[in-house]
C-alpha cells in the first residue's frame, strides 16, 4: 500500500477492525444463504503526510451505483443543510446570476434551499436512485461520479461556479489528487470551495472508530487537507468546527494566487491539533485502546441486559453503525432488531450481523426494555423522538463516545430553526468538538 497523497510507503498501523462487508450493502431476504465477501478494515497513517487513509479495497462504483442513504431522512441534517446555504449567500454575496455546484449532492437535501432562495445550482450524484429523488424535488442534478473529466464537461455546460461545496464526500474518494483537482476544475478563478468532514482530532481523542468504513478512504486534520488541497493549487483560508458527524470541520478554500492570509481560526484549529499530537505519529495511538474499551464496555452492558431477560433493540441502520456492530460482534441474540426510518432498508438485514431492519412504528408496538441507538451524534434529535420511551419504562442507551443513558424526562428541545444545529462557538473552537450531540448523517 502507498500513501494516495504523498505516494509514500511509509505507513503505520493505528487500527485494525478485522474484515467486514462494506457497510452499505444491506441484504435482501432472499441473500441471506449466499456468501457475503468480506475486506480487511485497517487504518493505517502515513508516517510523511499525516493523512490517515485505509486501502481501497473497494471501488465509488460498487458502494454508489445505487446507494441506500438518503440525507433528507434527517430533519437536523435538513437544518444543518439550510443554515449552511443561507449563510454563504451572505458571506459570499450569491445572487440570481451565481451557481452553486455540489458534489456528491444526495437526494438534493442542501440545494433545494438554494433553489427556494432562487440561486442556479446543480448538484452532481452518482447514485441513480438517489439523484432521481433529487429531480423530484426540483434539484437539478448530473448523474454521474465526479472525476476530471465530467467536471470539465461539468464546467463547459453550465460555467464555472461561485462555490463548489464537497460535503461528506472528500472522504469518499480514493484518487484523492484526481477528485482535489475535478473540484478546482468546477471553481470560477475567484470562486470558494467548502468542504466538510468528519476532523480526525475527534476520531482518535474520542475513539470514534465506528466513523471508519470501507467506503471512507480517508480521515483528515486541517494539516492534511491542507495538503490534499495544495496538489491542485488550492489553500485553505478559513476552517470552522462544527458538531456534525460527531465533530467536523468545515474548510473553506481558495486557488492559491487570491487566496491570502488565512484567519485566526486556521492557526488555532492547527495548534488543537499539535496540542493533541496529531502533527506527529505517536498521536494516533490511543485510538486502538479507546476502541477495546468502547466495544467491552458495550458487550458487558448487552450481556447483563440479556442475562436479565430484557428485550433490547436497536434505533437507525446507519453505516457507521454497521461497523459497530461488526467490530464487537452483535447480532441478533442481544439486537434483536432495529428500525430505519428510510423506506429503503425496511425488510433488509444489516451487513455481516443479519439484524433485520423494521419501521420505527416497531418500537411503539413492541415496547422494547432497551433501544440502543446506533446514530449516536444524532442523540438530541433521536432523545426528542423517542422521548416517550418514558410510558413504559424502556431505556435509551448511546453507545459513544462511552456508554450512556439519555435523560427522557428532560429531552431536548427542538432546535431553534435560525440557529444551525451543528454549529458551535466559533469564537472557541474546542466548544462543538466537545458537544457531542450533533450530526452525521450516515
Amino acid at each position: 500500500m502507498r500513501c494516495r497523497l504523498c505516494d509514500s510507503e511509509r505507513l503505520s498501523s493505528v487500527l485494525d477492525l478485522g474484515a467486514t462487508p462494506p457497510c452499505e450493502k444491506f441484504l435482501a431476504a432472499d441473500e441471506l444463504d449466499l456468501p457475503e465477501p468480506t475486506y480487511p478494515l485497517h487504518l493505517r497513517l502515513c508516517d510523511d503526510c499525516l493523512l490517515l487513509q485505509i486501502p481501497a479495497l473497494i471501488t465509488p462504483e460498487e458502494t454508489f451505483t445505487e446507494y441506500a442513504y438518503f440525507a433528507s431522512y434527517s430533519e437536523s441534517w435538513v437544518r444543518h443543510a439550510e443554515y449552511f446555504i443561507l449563510q454563504a449567500i451572505d458571506r459570499l454575496g450569491l445572487g440570481s446570476e451565481s451557481l452553486i455546484v455540489e458534489a456528491a449532492s444526495n437526494d438534493g437535501y442542501l440545494l433545494r434551499h438554494a433553489v427556494a432562495a432562487g440561486i442556479p445550482c446543480l448538484g452532481i450524484e452518482p447514485s441513480v436512485n438517489v439523484g432521481a429523488a433529487a429531480r423530484a424535488a426540483g434539484v437539478p442534478t448530473e448523474t454521474t461520479f465526479l472525476d476530471e473529466d465530467s467536471a470539465a464537461k461539468v464546467r463547459a455546460a453550465y460555467g464555472p461556479a461561485d462555490l463548489v461545496v464537497a460535503n461528506n464526500v472528500y472522504a469518499h474518494v480514493p484518487d484523492l489528487r484526481g477528485f482535489t483537482r475535478s473540484l478546482r476544475t468546477l471553481m470560477a478563478d475567484d470562486g470558494w470551495l467548502s468542504i466538510e468532514v468528519h476532523h480526525a482530532l475527534n476520531l482518535v481523542r474520542l475513539g470514534q472508530f465506528d466513523t471508519i468504513y470501507h467506503e471512507h478512504f480517508q480521515y483528515y486534520t486541517v494539516l492534511s487537507a491542507q495538503r490534499a488541497l495544495a496538489t491542485a493549487g488550492l489553500a485553505v483560508v478559513d476552517v470552522e468546527l462544527l458538531a456534525t458527524h460527531g465533530g467536523s470541520i468545515r474548510v473553506w478554500a481558495r486557488r492559491e494566487a487570491i487566496a491570502g492570509t488565512p484567519t485566526a481560526r486556521v492557526a488555532e484549529v492547527l495548534r488543537l491539533e499539535s496540542e493533541a499530537g496529531l502533527h506527529h505519529r505517536d498521536g494516533y495511538l490511543d485510538l486502538k485502546p479507546r476502541a477495546e474499551a468502547v466495544r467491552q464496555e458495550l458487550l458487558r452492558f448487552l450481556l447483563d441486559r440479556r442475562a436479565a431477560g430484557k428485550r433490547v433493540v436497536g434505533y437507525g441502520a446507519p453505516g457507521k453503525g454497521n461497523t459497530l456492530l461488526n467490530y464487537c460482534g452483535i447480532r441478533p441474540d442481544l439486537l434483536e432488531y432495529t428500525v430505519d426510518r428510510n423506506p429503503y432498508k425496511h425488510g433488509r438485514f444489516t451487513p455481516g450481523t443479519r439484524i433485520p431492519i423494521h419501521p420505527p412504528e416497531r418500537i411503539d408496538a413492541d415496547r422494547p426494555d432497551v433501544v440502543l441507538v446506533l446514530p449516536w451524534n444524532l442523540e438530541a434529535e433521536i432523545t426528542t423522538q423517542l422521548s416517550h420511551l418514558t410510558e413504559w419504562g424502556g431505556e435509551l442507551v448511546y453507545p459513544l463516545p462511552t456508554l450512556h443513558h439519555a435523560h427522557l424526562g428532560d429531552a431536548a428541545e427542538s432546535v431553534d430553526a435560525d440557529r444551525d444545529p451543528g454549529a458551535g462557538s466559533t469564537g472557541n473552537p474546542e466548544t462543538p468538538h466537545a458537544n457531542l450531540t450533533g450530526r452525521e448523517p450516515q
